[in-house]
């Protein structure tokens, strides 16, 4: 199995921390955010890793190099501008291949099993195209984005509960059909258009996840690292 981790951000809510480092590079607990990915992937087997990038992206590719150091094989897709999630996955599908593929965002924080999605996959149904991991709603996004009804993600109704998408998903490459390459495009209406058509199967994670999107919970994330590793 394959992965993708999305590292094309501008991170403006992180300025000034990313006018001269990309997001991706940003230190927690004495390493790269985009280091915890790819040692956890590394740690279960999963070593073809496709990063993408944009704003100061060279600089990702200097640190990492092609991944030997840490036991896996980098593949990048550099964007001259950031093409959004689903444009930048569309532009990276060659890399990607024809089977399901994982995809983390990199400016999230989780302890989701990533071994999961090598079982998601073998296990995946016929014209699935998505499978989201969800997380309880944090204090930043108290209305969810989507429902979750037995293991089908639907898009919520009225007064219905709904739960935040963790940027953690494992996808068919034919969600992606409809996007041309290097096209800017959001993945959101794709997952709905899939959604509307049953196509869309999650499951609710409640173990740690963060989205570290602004210096504080960058900070927040700092202390809780480090408090472990003087445990």
């Amino acid at each position: 199995m394959k992965a993708m981790i999305l590292a094309a951000g501008r991170g403006e809510r992180m300025r000034p921390l990313t006018d001269h480092c990309p997001k991706p590079l940003l230190p927690a607990g004495g390493k790269p955010l985009l280091q915890w990915h790819i040692e956890a992937l590394s740690a279960v087997g999963v070593i073809g890793i496709v990063i993408n990038h944009a704003h100061l992206g060279q600089q990702i590719e200097s640190h990492f190099g092609d991944g030997s150091a840490l036991g896996v094989q980098l593949s990048y897709s550099p964007e001259a501008t950031a093409l959004e999630t689903a444009g930048g996955i569309r532009k990276a599908l060659h890399l990607l291949g024809k089977e399901p593929f994982l995809v983390i965002n990199g400016d999230v924080a989780c302890d989701w099993p990533v071994a999961k999605a090598q079982q998601i996959a073998g296990e995946w149904a016929q014209g699935q195209l998505a499978h989201l991991v969800m997380v309880p709603n944090p204090a930043h996004n108290l209305k969810g984005d989507f429902s979750l009804q037995d293991s089908l993600i639907k898009q919520p109704e009225q007064g219905e509960a709904a739960f935040t998408f963790s940027g953690i998903g494992v996808y068919h490459p034919e969600l992606f059909n409809s996007v041309e390459v290097g096209d800017v495009a959001k993945l959101a209406p794709l997952l709905r258009e899939a959604m509307a058509a049953g196509k869309v199967q999650g499951e609710l994670f409640d173990g740690f996840w963060m989205d570290i999107g602004t210096p504080e919970r960058l900070d927040e994330l700092n202390q809780r690292l480090n408090s472990a590793r003087k445990q």
